[in-house]
Order: structure tokens, then C-alpha cells, then sequence
């Protein structure tokens, strides 16, 4: 049983050479960490092995059930190398990006993108290095792309290129990232996350290749990651098909006006929302900490909006992977998420929702449980559970009671890792006469502190227990 963390919005923290060791994870879980990023953009497989396995005796030593997400790749572009560390671009100047295998200079680089001289127009912008360096395609002539430089700057090798309002032909989904997840599913990710993602069909790929390569009782969810205008534009039908969203506002903020990102991000969280799907606020949440010890007050600020819009989960990139202080950086998210949710905001009482929401017997069943814990101020809303399912559907509603899963399989509590406000146990030999199953239950729960004598929990589940799809009763149940 996870009994470090009381917060309901999880922390996930990215890992690299200042977080990866055993010592140091176990500090980062015990200080609020739920899940692990994996950066399959750096680092081999040897080092992500590596990185696994102290995650393995991270979790062992503490306890817990701590997830790992894979982060794939996807098609970034990217210029070639120079023959000094750096040029310098002049406002008005020209400079060219060609296809051709060359050693750049002043006037003109290579790019890791074959198509680009195909997919760009004159008129379109190109980004270089996160948007500090802008250029105007000027001609478009065989292998070379010549462009104006309209915002100058200082530009060294293997710097992004960024493609804003150009459809890019190159595919989200590149033979490196299917080989990043050949070598996840062997080693029981519990998330993988798609990066660049234009359409819902970008998703369905994944899945496709996901469904190939392992057997039908397994499952491993997607996290779309939304860093393009076209992902903005299909942003229904990817929430629709995807298992969970990841609003990347790095690349997002370098391809749409910087004013656009943060309304973009509370309507992406309130559809998700609606739709049951989680949602991660991810770049630069806590930046400063890479190089200071305390952040700047906006930056609280925004993982404090976070947490009051309803994120599920809030990241940590640079600031835990590459960073001085991440040990730090990881505490003051956590205080900052229960300083925001001792507040008791109603960031969505169940009560509100219309029952017009309400579209499964899950979701009927789910939201019942929660209008009972709020009548009885119940102490939990207990979900006991095969796949995670109905802890998700219960999670939907927000409800201020504590959501406790309870399943068979610790594959499960990881997944829920990144749902809000689910905690939770397993319970393996859980007997199946209904009568003694909630006794046992009980007794488990007040063993580990979770209730205690005299309080109420609303239990949820179906017979048989951990059957799927068996969800099908709710009743109050007095502790003691």
C-alpha cells in the first residue's frame, strides 16, 4: 500500500544523471513522486535498463508502487553540425537549410529531415532552437530551403527545428520509436507516450503496433502529447482515442502565439475532464530550479492553476533530470499541490455534474458512489477492482472523499498512478462470499491506518471479485 502520499494531483518527474540513482529515487518517492519519466530522446537502452532496474529497488525498498512512462522520440527535426561550436545569425540576412549531408557554416546547415525542401512553401516559418532563431522561407530549390532570417541569433549544432502551420509528411511514429518500444513492453512500462501527435490515426498506429507485439490480456495505455497546432485542431477526436493526454507546452509554445497556450490548457484540461481521461501539465512548470534552489513565484503560480483547474498530474522535465536541485524541486511541487488542495476548492462537486453525463452503467454506478460518500461523509470511496476501470470512473467526478483501489494486481495501482486522487492496495486472496469479502476489506483498511473505527466507506465492485466488466453493486459499509 502506497501510504507515503495523501495529495490527489500526482507528481511525475523525469529521469536522467541527477535523478536515476536508487538513493536519489527513493528520496524523490518519498518526497511526493508517483511516476517516472523515461526520456527515450537521450540515453541508450543500456542506460535505460540501467535506470529500470533502480527503479525496481526503488520501488522495493520503499514500498510503493511507483510507475514508469515512456517518453518515445517521435520525428524531431533538427539541423546538422557545424565546422565551429556556433554562428551567428543576423536580422535581414540570409541563410540556408539543405537535405544534403554537409558540414554547416555561416551561410547554410544540414537537416536530419529528408523532406523538408518538400513540405515547406515560401511564406512559411521556420524556428530554430525553441524559437529563438526565426527564419522566412524565401526559396524552395531542389535540396536547399533559402530563407530570410528575421530574428537573428546565435545558433550551434543540433538545435530543433519547429514547423509551425507546415504539414510535415514524416510520420509520428518513426522506426527508432518502434524499437524504443520493443524494448518497453520487455520491460513492463506501464505508460508510453507519443510524441507529436497530429491526429487521432497517429494514435490508432501506436495501438496497432502495441496490439502486435503483446499478448490480448495485457494492456499498455497511450499518452497523446499535444505540442502541435494540428493536434489543437483534432484535439477531440485524439482525446477521444487516446488513454491519456499530455499538453507538451514547449513545442506548443514555440509553434502558437505564447498568449494562446495558457487558455488552451484549461480548455484541453475541461475536455479531458468531461471525457474521463487523464491529463498531465508538463515544460517547465518549475524551470528555474534546474539552476536555483526556490522558484520564481509565477512558477508556483502555474503549478498551483494546475492543480485548481483539475490536472490529474503535473511534470517535472529538466528541473529532476538534468537539474541541481531536484530533490527540492520535487518537495515544493508537493507543497505547493496540498497547500492548493487544503483550500477544499470545489474544483467540480459531483453534484453539479448533470446526470445527462452519465453514459455507462460504470459511470452511473461511479457517480452514485460519490453522491453517497458526500451525504454520509464518508471517509473513502472503496473500488475494488480487476483493470482500474471503475477507480478511473469514480476519479472523474472529483469527489472530495479519498478514492481507495483495491485489486489483485500491483500492474493495476501502477497504471492508476496517474489518475487523481486514486490510492491504493492489493489484495490477492480476497475470499468471494460477498460478507466476509467486506470484512476482510475492513480489517485491512483499519490495519493500515487508511479509516478508522465508526467511519463509513462506500464500497464499490461486482461479483465475481477482480472479474472484468463485474462492477455492478455499491452499498455503505460502517468501519468496526
Amino acid at each position: 500500500m502506497d501510504t507515503l502520499h495523501n495529495n490527489k494531483t500526482k507528481i511525475v518527474a523525469t529521469l536522467g544523471p541527477s535523478s536515476d540513482s536508487v538513493e536519489r529515487l527513493i528520496q524523490l518517492i518519498r518526497s511526493g513522486v508517483d511516476v517516472v519519466r523515461l526520456n527515450f530522446s537521450h540515453g541508450t537502452h543500456d542506460d535505460h535498463l540501467k535506470t529500470l532496474r533502480n527503479v525496481h529497488e526503488a520501488r522495493e525498498r520503499t514500498g510503493t508502487f511507483i510507475s514508469v512512462l515512456q517518453d518515445l522520440q517521435g520525428p524531431k527535426i533538427r539541423i546538422g553540425e557545424f565546422n565551429e561550436p556556433h554562428v551567428e545569425l543576423r536580422q535581414g540576412g540570409s541563410f540556408t537549410i539543405t537535405s544534403e549531408a554537409i558540414t554547416g557554416d555561416q551561410q547554410r546547415v544540414s537537416t536530419t529531415y529528408a523532406n523538408l525542401p518538400h513540405d515547406v512553401h515560401v511564406g512559411d516559418a521556420i524556428l530554430l532552437d525553441d524559437g529563438k532563431v526565426r527564419l522566412r522561407v524565401s526559396e524552395v530549390k531542389g535540396s536547399e530551403v533559402r530563407c530570410e532570417v528575421i530574428v537573428g541569433g546565435t545558433l550551434s549544432a543540433h538545435k530543433g527545428i519547429n514547423l509551425p502551420n507546415v504539414a510535415v509528411s514524416t510520420p509520428s511514429l518513426t522506426e527508432k520509436d518502434i524499437h524504443d518500444l520493443d524494448f518497453g513492453i520487455k520491460h513492463d512500462i506501464d505508460y508510453v507516450a507519443l510524441s507529436f501527435v497530429r491526429t487521432a490515426e497517429d494514435i490508432r498506429t501506436l495501438r496497432n503496433e502495441i496490439i502486435a507485439r503483446i499478448e490480448p490480456s495485457r494492456f499498455l495505455p497511450i499518452v497523446a502529447k499535444v505540442e502541435k497546432p494540428q493536434a489543437i485542431a483534432n484535439i477531440d477526436a485524439i482525446i477521444a482515442e487516446a488513454d491519456a493526454i499530455m499538453i507538451a507546452r514547449g513545442d506548443l509554445g514555440v509553434e502558437l502565439p505564447t498568449e494562446d497556450v495558457p487558455m488552451l490548457q484549461k480548455k484541453i484540461i475541461k475536455k479531458c475532464s468531461e471525457a474521463g481521461k487523464p491529463v498531465i501539465i508538463a515544460t517547465q512548470m518549475l524551470e528555474s530550479m534546474i539552476n536555483t534552489p526556490t522558484p520564481t513565484r509565477a512558477e508556483a503560480n502555474d503549478v498551483a492553476n494546475g492543480v485548481v483547474d483539475g490536472a490529474d498530474a503535473v511534470m517535472l522535465s529538466g528541473e529532476t533530470s538534468v537539474g541541481k536541485f531536484p530533490l527540492e524541486a520535487v518537495q515544493i511541487m508537493d507543497r505547493i499541490i496540498r497547500r492548493v488542495e487544503m483550500e477544499n476548492i470545489e474544483m467540480s462537486r459531483v453534484l453539479d455534474h448533470p446526470a445527462s453525463g452519465v453514459s455507462s452503467r460504470h459511470d452511473a454506478l461511479g457517480r452514485a458512489a460519490c453522491v453517497l460518500a458526500e451525504q454520509m461523509n464518508a471517509a473513502a470511496i472503496v473500488c475494488v477492482t480487476h483493470s482500474g476501470e471503475t477507480a478511473r470512473v469514480v476519479s472523474r467526478y472529483r469527489p472530495p472523499t479519498r478514492i481507495l483501489a483495491i485489486t489483485d494486481r500491483a500492474k493495476i495501482l501502477r497504471r492508476l498512478n496517474l489518475i487523481w486522487g486514486v490510492r491504493g492496495l492489493v489484495i490477492e486472496n480476497l475470499v468471494q462470499d460477498s460478507d466476509k469479502a467486506v470484512k476482510q476489506i475492513r480489517e485491512r483498511l483499519l490495519e493500515l491506518e487508511l479509516v478508522q473505527e465508526g467511519e463509513y466507506i462506500v464500497l464499490l465492485g461486482g461479483q465475481p471479485f477482480f472479474a472484468r466488466g463485474s462492477t455492478n453493486f455499491i452499498e455503505v459499509e460502517k468501519v468496526g
